[in-house]
């Protein structure tokens, strides 16, 4: 009887605890992720030198050492303002701050670039951007800022602004990002190790038609036209420049005839008398590591080939080793995982480092006994940090708590900072030595959605459809779950190559307006089908030729595991997804009309020969090469199956997955009088930011209250 009554007093309590939490609102699913329910972290925690790291706090700069725990004071706001009296410049809060060396931090204020040694807080350097540079890349060695104007390249430092190209040209652009940011690409600037050259991308879309955007919100509707290569298409042709600073003159790698292929993935030999490129041919199966000498711009070698009866994605640029110079480290594929080799200039492979069926995730660096990366060994859903000795591959692992670690390995790598998060962990930051011993706890983030009431979320695997792969799945029930009722199932849905929806991270990577729509009454679901990222080559190329089959069959699977719940009602089940995921829901609503009775594709690709060029071919060949495949994966072929309830949102200005497809499929579903509900979003490109997402989530979640 006691135990009894206890029993009861303690669900009274539970019953009454989770009654004061707070119910999630819409606004808070989407204003709050990015504002008040984003985890506090550390600010501009980096290292500064060998032995001491960095951390704002307060409106204050402190220095940590690694040997005690104590702090001393750096820079404070009211230093800041001191050192900038004599200007218009003022600072009411303590900005960003970046370290260029062990004395000397950067910061910026508006269009306003300052250099500061904080030893004898001085400032060493003001750079005054111009409003309209865009593409900035900073070189801490020659302490030169280079950013682009319109079409050209400037060079920015302390005697002055200098222009480097001079094209006029419609269609040429230079130090911008190529090739649409495929292969790794994040930019078109790249300095050399000291500051004395600078690499750039020429980029020539003169030959690429272009595609027909309109701006609605002017007097009069503005074409603003988007070279928007598509699968099958003529591309832009890219060359490689590079700027003396000393010399003052340019000159152009030759990589022969620009037409159809990709120059990817730029490194300095250290050095500077060389460049490293991963050049690519249209096809993407036949990839060739090329050295180019710098003064004549010749090609000098092939250091080694790569070639693949699917695709060959270089990802990686070389790292070239601290202590040797002539050997680097160089992370491919090519066994079928993300692994580390290392090689020397020659294009001999020394040794491959890292070895098994998992994925190198990041790699962080070097000494003469190891390296230091993060990986998937443990479980595809976490990263942890190890080191790998580099003479025998042995492994180590450097944390010990369940989670996603990430790492910032000091100069002289012998202490790392590691970043953790988990389902209860919004964010941890720790001091390890890189033998793994833990010094300190660096910060600890509060949970700031503890008042918050959210269902059971939980991670688990089931079998893909080949009943051998595990898939990780996420599961959201509703608040006050109720396992005698039936509820509404909504499957959120990518399911395409390098993304990755279900982790161990705080909350299990959930995007808040699922807890929201789970506290509408529905079970939510989300399943990392084959062709998603982390999970080898195998895992990912299966969807090569064929895209949307192999993963709707997974999600099927997913799909028949929440049929077979009992509190799930299998007459309502929805899904939802946006981009790849708007696909995969146009594939889902229209293969198995049975199952879905409701579906929400948001910017979905419809067609692939109309999208983009690098990323179309790469897993779908040409159209002419797979008509079959082209015929097959199109969303307009598949309107006559089409039962449900389903919706299209796309952003007006999309240039990613432009208009057309949205247009063509509701077309089509006119011609075959299929009831399907679109809505537009004016000024929004691919995807929908800012307040207006409230309006879109709003939308979305409604839908699937009316209709399911």
């Amino acid at each position: 009887m006691k135990i009894s009554y206890l029993f009861i007093l303690l669900s009274l309590l539970a019953t009454a605890t989770l009654a004061q939490k707070k119910e999630l609102t819409l606004e808070d699913a989407v204003m709050g992720s990015r504002t008040y329910l984003r985890p506090e972290s550390p600010r501009s925690l980096q290292w500064l030198s060998n032995e001491h790291y960095i951390l704002v706090e307060n409106d204050t700069l402190f220095q940590y050492s690694t040997k005690k725990d104590s702090k001393t004071v750096l820079l404070t706001i009211a230093d800041l303002n001191q050192l900038t009296s004599a200007s218009p410049l003022s600072f009411s809060y303590f900005p960003s701050v970046r370290v260029t060396d062990e004395n000397t931090i950067q910061i910026r204020n508006k269009q306003e670039l300052l250099l500061i040694q904080v030893s004898d807080k001085q400032i060493v350097q003001q750079l005054s951007i111009p409003a309209d540079a865009k593409n900035l890349d900073y070189c801490d060695a020659s302490q030169s800022l280079a950013y682009t104007k319109g079409q050209n390249l400037f060079i920015l430092n302390n005697e002055g602004e200098k222009q480097i190209t001079f094209d006029n040209q419609k269609g040429i652009l230079n130090g911008h990002y190529a090739h649409r940011r495929e292969f790794g690409i994040t930019k078109g600037i790249f300095w050399s190790p000291n500051g004395t050259q600078v690499a750039f991308y020429r980029k020539d879309e003169s030959m690429v038609k272009d595609y027909p955007l309109v701006d609605y919100m002017t007097r009069e509707a503005e074409y603003t036209p988007e070279k928007y290569p598509m699968a099958g298409m003529t591309s832009h042709q890219v060359q490689l420049g590079i700027y003396n600073l000393q010399t003052g003159k340019t000159s152009f790698l030759d990589t022969g005839e620009p037409d159809d292929h990709y120059l990817t993935n730029i490194s300095w030999s250290p050095d500077e008398q060389s460049i490293y490129m991963a050049e690519l041919n249209r096809d993407q199966n036949h990839m060739q590591l090329n050295c180019y000498d710098v003064a004549s711009g010749a090609k000098q070698s092939t250091l080694f080939e790569e070639k693949s009866s699917t695709y060959v994605e270089p990802q990686h640029p070389l790292v070239f080793d601290e202590n040797d110079p002539t050997q680097f480290y160089y992370t491919t594929r090519k066994d079928g995982w993300f692994h580390i080799y290392l090689y020397n200039t020659s294009g001999e492979l020394i040794r491959q480092i890292t070895k098994g069926n998992w994925e190198v995730t990041d790699f962080y660096g070097a000494d003469k006994k190891y390296i230091y990366i993060q990986s998937t060994q443990e479980t595809p859903v976490e990263r942890h940090l190890y080191r790998v000795k580099i003479s025998n591959g042995n492994i180590e692992r450097l944390d010990i708590a369940e989670g996603t670690f990430r790492g910032k390995l000091s100069p002289d790598k012998k202490h790392i900072i590691a970043h953790r998060t988990a389902f209860d962990v919004p964010g941890e930051n720790t001091l390890l030595s890189t033998s793994g011993k833990k010094i300190r706890t660096i910060y600890q983030a509060k949970d700031p959605a503890a008042n918050y009431q959210f269902g059971e979320n939980k991670l688990f695997t089931i079998k893909a459809a080949d009943n051998e792969t595990d898939l990780h799945c996420r599961m959201i029930l509703p608040p006050n779950f109720d396992k005698t009722k039936k509820y509404p199932a909504v499957i959120y849905v990518y399911g395409g190559p390098h993304a990755q929806l279900v982790n161990n991270t705080w909350h299990n990577d959930v995007r808040w307006w699922q807890y929201y729509l789970a506290s509408k009454g529905f079970v939510m679901f989300t399943v990392d089908s084959r062709g998603s990222a982390n999970r080898g080559e195998a895992f990912e190329n299966i969807i090569h030729r064929q895209l949307g089959i192999t993963e709707t069959d997974d999600q099927m699977k997913g799909a028949e595991y929440l049929m077979n719940l009992p509190f799930v009602d299998s007459k309502r089940i929805g899904v939802h997804g946006w981009s790849y995921g708007g696909f995969m829901t146009l594939n889902l609503m229209t293969r198995h009309p049975e199952v879905f009775k409701v579906g929400v594709a948001g910017g979905p690709v419809v067609d692939w020969s109309m999208y983009e060029i690098m990323y179309g071919e790469r897993y779908m060949d040409r159209p002419e090469e797979n008509p079959e495949g082209y015929n097959e994966t199109n969303m307009v072929n598949h309107v006559k199956d089409l039962q449900g309830k389903l919706m299209l949102i796309h952003g007006a200005q999309d240039a990613t997955v432009v208009m057309q497809h949205s247009m063509k499929f509701l077309r089509e579903c006119i011609k075959q009088n299929k009831p399907v509900d679109f809505f537009a979003y004016p000024t929004h490109p691919h995807n929908v930011h800012g307040k207006d997402r409230i309006h879109l989530m709003d939308k979305i979640c409604q839908y699937f209250i009316d209709y399911l």
